[in-house]
């Protein structure tokens, strides 16, 4: 069955504001528009390492008892947890280099397809 989202477990967790810790989530596939429309944000204009976090706060669509995912959410993310959702992002999007491999149609050599990891 096509999956279009994965329930994760952060290994710190979001600490909100009033002090309440949110360790589970979901996050949803990325669609064209998640990978497109960040790159116009003037934060991530500035710095393309802010990628990651607009893309991030645009996929994950739940966590704990948060209300609504932001980019200011995701700013409060600990490095382990950034990492750790970046790494299901691509894991999730296949962006980390196990995409199955493509077959030429005329000579059927398999190739792997290079890529890149989003927000690097």
């Amino acid at each position: 069955m096509f999956r279009t989202e994965v329930d994760f477990t952060l290994p710190l967790g979001y600490l909100d504001p009033d002090g309440n810790l949110h360790r589970e989530g979901t996050m949803r596939l990325a669609t064209a528009a998640d990978e497109i429309l960040p790159l116009k944000d003037p934060r991530v204009q500035a710095n393309s390492a802010y990628l990651i976090v607009v893309l991030l706060a645009r996929v994950v669509t739940r966590l704990g008892g948060v209300s609504q995912i932001t980019p200011k959410v995701m700013e409060g993310l600990y490095s382990a947890d950034l990492a750790h959702l970046q790494a299901l992002y691509n894991q999730l999007n296949r962006v980390d280099g196990t995409a199955d491999p493509v077959v030429c149609p005329k000579c059927e050599h398999a190739f792997a397809l290079e890529t890149s990891n989003a927000g690097e």
